[in-house]
């Protein structure tokens, strides 16, 4: 048995496979969003492993667990004193906008385009670096006991471990690394230049280990069990759904949408506003993939429940969307934390346009579901252009890929077949096979065909671009 723990934005789960990929166990507990200032999102680090710890003891029960994968939300900070393990600030979470100022001036000052040649990125307060050193300056005292080497910095996974490993061990992966802004994806190492431009004293960072290999060991379950795998959600998913080779693509639909096509051994360097990243070879070597990040996918549904109040749990906005027999003109931009790729205006806003008299709840939710899938086509249509590989196939996974009407009009927007895996927890199982579980347990469960006349297509595509438009910062 492999045990996965699937650290993300508003959960942690803990998911037991057994060796034909099956899953034989599975518990998740929510944990609290924090919001202090309009743009800011934090997460508190202890109650994260606490309910991490929880959910990995109910799964376990009495079963032999013969090694754990881990797989976390990315770029989500937190930093620790060494000596006690408190945390010395709530986490700041990958949504969180509270340094784009930063990232704005970078860009100003010319440096965009030379950070893009060594880290893959784009300088935006979505990545690490400029949450920590927002952290080192902000929090009294922190960058002094910084340069005396009493602090740890970490993304939720090296925190992870190190709590796991009652501070043994403080490490991290190249597929988290790879999102800090401070990691050179060539030389796939820290980087003292980007340390020095970012004011980020190397001794804060955790060490870099293969993604498949040896994280030490818990004995915190009664039990010695290694950690023997770690990858980044996307780059697991990338992984479980075994798009191993240039040109296969997943998307996974969760709060965020992440769009990754694979680009083998060597780094592609983005025309298009989108990001190079580090990935992982069918053999957990090294490798490499194109990525776009929708920023706001399955936490407009959230929205839709915590804010409108117009459903009570996500798998009630299907029916709602069914309820219409078309988006009756209205079109909504989830940009309540910006747009991410390709358009990265971290200054744009949310708008919903097309509201008439006769506008109901029903199509707001239609509006919803179709808003995933245009931004998704967008990330798709620049990765072609940068690949040059036209894509026949898109495999899907992420809670929002249960819905059976997003994955069909995601198709139909596409044109080309949507696959949904018979496991759909394949960012968990791609953390379980980094972890020892062999591979080749991907089989598919639906696939959801393109049947939208190109005329609809395109109209539908008009109305998607202008009310883009009118979102933009610059409009």
């Amino acid at each position: 048995m492999i045990l996965a723990l699937d650290q993300g934005t508003t959960s942690s789960r803990a998911i037991l496979f057994d060796e034909a990929g099956e899953i034989r166990a599975l518990s998740q507990k929510e944990f609290r969003q924090f919001y202090p200032q309009p743009g800011w999102v934090e997460h508190d680090p202890m109650e994260i492993w606490r309910t991490q710890y929880e959910t990995a003891h109910h799964a376990i029960g009495n079963e032999q667990v013969d090694a754990i994968g881990i797989t976390n939300q990315r770029e989500t900070t937190v930093v620790w004193n060494r000596s006690t393990g408190d945390p010395i600030h709530p986490a700041i979470v990958w949504q969180d906008r509270r340094t784009a100022v930063e990232c704005d001036l970078l860009k100003s000052n010319g440096r965009a385009d030379w950070i893009a040649g060594k880290t893959g990125l784009i300088p935006d307060a979505y990545f690490s670096a400029t949450k920590l050193r927002w952290l080192l300056d902000q929090v009294p005292g922190a960058r002094e006991k910084a340069e005396r080497g009493e602090l740890a910095f970490g993304t939720i996974d090296t925190w992870l471990i190190w709590k796991l490993t009652e501070g043994a061990l403080h490490v991290t992966d190249p597929t988290n690394a790879s999102r800090t802004l401070l990691f050179d994806l060539h030389r796939r190492a820290w980087d003292d230049e980007l340390l020095e431009l970012f004011d980020i004293p190397r001794s804060i960072l955790p060490e870099i280990l293969p993604s498949s290999g040896d994280f030490g060991e818990t004995t915190l379950f009664g039990k010695t069990i290694p950690i023997r795998g770690v990858a980044g959600d996307q780059q697991a998913a990338l992984f479980g759904q075994q798009c191993l080779s240039p040109g296969m693509a997943k998307n996974t639909y969760g709060t965020g949408c992440f769009l990754l096509m694979h680009t083998g051994e060597n780094p592609v360097r983005s025309q298009n506003q989108l990001l190079t990243t580090a990935a992982i070879g069918p053999d957990g070597s090294p490798a490499y993939a194109l990525e776009g990040s929708v920023f706001i996918a399955g936490a407009a549904i959230g929205w839709l429940r915590d804010g409108l109040k117009i459903i009570h749990t996500p798998e009630e906005i299907e029916p709602l969307a069914c309820s219409v027999p078309d988006n009756g003109g209205v079109y909504f931009v989830p940009a309540f934390a910006g747009l991410g790729a390709p358009h990265w205006d971290p200054h744009a806003r949310g708008m919903i346009s097309g509201l008439t008299r006769g506008t109901t709840t029903g199509y707001l939710a239609r509006a919803t579901l179709e808003a995933i899938a245009y931004q998704t086509a967008d990330v798709l249509w620049a990765m072609e252009k940068d690949s040059g590989i036209v894509l026949t196939e898109l495999r899907a996974d992420g809670g929002a890929a249960r819905c059976d009407f997003l994955l069909q009009f995601q198709a139909d927007i596409l044109g080309v077949p949507v696959v949904r895996p018979h496991i759909i927890e394949t960012t968990a199982l791609g953390a379980a096979q980094l972890a020892g579980l062999p591979a080749g347990t991907w089989k598919a469960e639906r696939r959801f065909a393109p049947s939208m006349e190109a005329s609809q297509r395109e109209d539908l595509l008009a109305g998607w671009r202008e009310a883009l438009r009118r979102t933009r910062s610059e409009s």
